[in-house]
């Protein structure tokens, strides 16, 4: 596998903390060791294992950014990739979104808790009452109602997230909004528009001159020609166990999915996001982007997960996904695209972050494992076990969770027969062409908790999180995909 391995330089933060960096390794002022030759023959073999074409790795540590690389961009071509080639992160971006718009917060452009029609008067979601719910904080924290998976491509203009907005006047909410979390990309979209409102400028714009500038992000962008400029990898995909083929485009998702979905970047241009955050709002330069407040503010919890498996998360704070590492405190974000998967977990309390961009194969596989040995190695954190069934399955009284579950664009259906539990998840409406239905047999884990089979590995090492709850009105719900959708029969 080609790689691409690092330089020796002397870095000096903010904090006064030096470290040299060399080709055997790096000792920081902390005294931890970072084997640079050992993490890169991990990640070759993981990724070999896995059936990744390529990968990229980048790890924070007292101040100082290391990253590797490995593998090639795409099958076809065999070029390699090189820890300056540019990935499509996914949901990641949801984070670059909260970001900026706590910068608005911050200046006092942005109420969090005033309604989103204060900014945006021509959003609606059904009753204006109901509409009226709708706040930043809500959008922020993923307690709004609105759903994720709304397919709709407004085209290429400067114009295309206030066409989005309009176009999802009608979509139905997965709950009430402030009742549950309910993962939303569309609420993402609708704060990417509350941007472009309060700043003058479109979202991508705004970004890069808010966010990205002052951040010295010379390898991050969001739309596809800019990727152009760089060594960009190329989504893969196939079945489990197999090496994965170039996917049939490089990137499927309209211009206005940028506030939920598309950030391209290299994982050491990730780490440095995470890097400010760490550092309390102040850029590796010295410009400060956010104040410290605002940074903790953003990691305080603002809802408890029901699902706590699909994304490993205990918890939502405005923007980022919170983790429990059994009594440490973490932060970060996961990211997926047509076959490129991105990871990004930050130890506070050890000043650590770690991001990782692939391009296909078994990347949640190869996130697993390396995770959990860099993080117990530089931050003393133990991560938890895989999501499976339980060893001893417990009882389960299936009669309350038998029944038909709904929310925009797809119908659950589940079932019992002979004591097990079974799925059926279709998608409907303006998803119904996007796949074949899936079935999916239920595993108990606990007695409302399924390990789910048969939806692939995206999420989950080698089992879907299947989980049921109940809403503050007393209406059941099951999550999948942290997607909440209310039962209906």
């Amino acid at each position: 596998m080609q790689t691409q391995t690092a330089q020796t330089v002397m870095n000096h933060d903010e904090q006064g903390n030096w470290s040299v960096q060399g080709a055997r390794g790096t000792r920081n002022s902390a005294g931890r060791k970072l084997d640079l030759a050992r993490w890169q023959a991990r990640l070759d073999q993981l990724c070999a294992e896995h059936h990744v074409p390529g990968a990229s790795l980048a790890v924070l540590v007292d101040g100082t950014v290391h990253d590797w690389a490995s593998g090639v961009l795409h099958r076809g071509t065999g070029v390699g990739t090189t820890t300056d080639s540019v990935f499509q992160m996914g949901s990641i971006a949801k984070i670059y979104t909260a970001t900026l718009v706590m910068q608005l917060v911050e200046a006092g452009r942005l109420e969090l808790d005033a309604p989103v029609t204060d900014v945006l008067p021509e959003f609606s979601i059904g009753a204006p009452e109901v509409t009226r719910m709708i706040t930043v904080r809500r959008l922020l924290s993923h307690t709004s109602g609105l759903t994720c998976d709304f397919n709709h491509d407004s085209g290429r203009g400067d114009d295309c997230l206030a066409k989005y907005v309009e176009a999802a006047k009608d979509v139905a909410l997965d709950c009430p909004p402030g009742s549950a979390i309910s993962y939303s990309s569309v609420g993402y979209n609708v704060l990417g528009r509350i941007v472009e409102v309060v700043t003058g400028k479109t979202w991508d714009a705004a970004l890069k001159d808010l966010l990205l500038t002052p951040l010295g992000l010379t390898h991050t962008m969001t739309l596809p020609e800019e990727a152009l400029r760089f060594r960009a990898a190329m989504g893969h995909l196939g079945e489990p166990g197999q090496d994965p083929e170039p996917a049939p485009e490089w990137d499927m998702m309209p211009r206005s999915a940028g506030p939920y979905g598309r950030v391209i970047a290299t994982a050491g241009d990730l780490a440095r996001l995470a890097r400010m955050h760490l550092a309390g709002g102040v850029a590796q330069n010295g410009t400060r982007v956010l104040s410290e407040e605002t940074v903790a503010l953003m990691q305080r919890r603002e809802v408890d997960c029901p699902d706590k498996w699909t994304v490993s998360s205990d918890g939502w704070g405005l923007g980022w996904t919170l983790y429990d590492w059994n009594g440490v405190a973490g932060y970060g974000h996961d990211g997926a695209s047509i076959g490129q998967y991105g990871y990004l977990r930050v130890v506070p309390s050890a000043g650590v972050a770690v991001a990782l961009l692939t391009n296909g194969g078994g990347a949640r596989e190869v996130y697993t494992a390396l995770y959990r040995e860099l993080l117990a190695d530089l931050a003393e954190v133990t991560m938890p076990e895989p999501f499976a069934p339980a060893p001893t399955p417990p009882a389960v009284d299936w009669a309350p969770l038998v029944g038909t579950y709904r929310r925009e664009g797809v119908v659950i259906t589940v079932t019992e027969k002979d004591g097990a539990g079974h799925a059926l998840y279709e998608f409907v409406d303006g998803m119904k062409d996007l796949s074949d239905p899936l079935g999916i047999e239920l595993l108990p884990v606990t007695e409302t908790a399924f390990a789910g089979t048969g939806v692939g590995s995206a999420f989950s090492t080698d089992y879907t999180p299947v989980i049921f709850s109940v809403l503050p009105d007393g209406i059941r719900c099951v999550y999948i995909g942290m997607r909440c959708a209310p039962k209906v029969d």
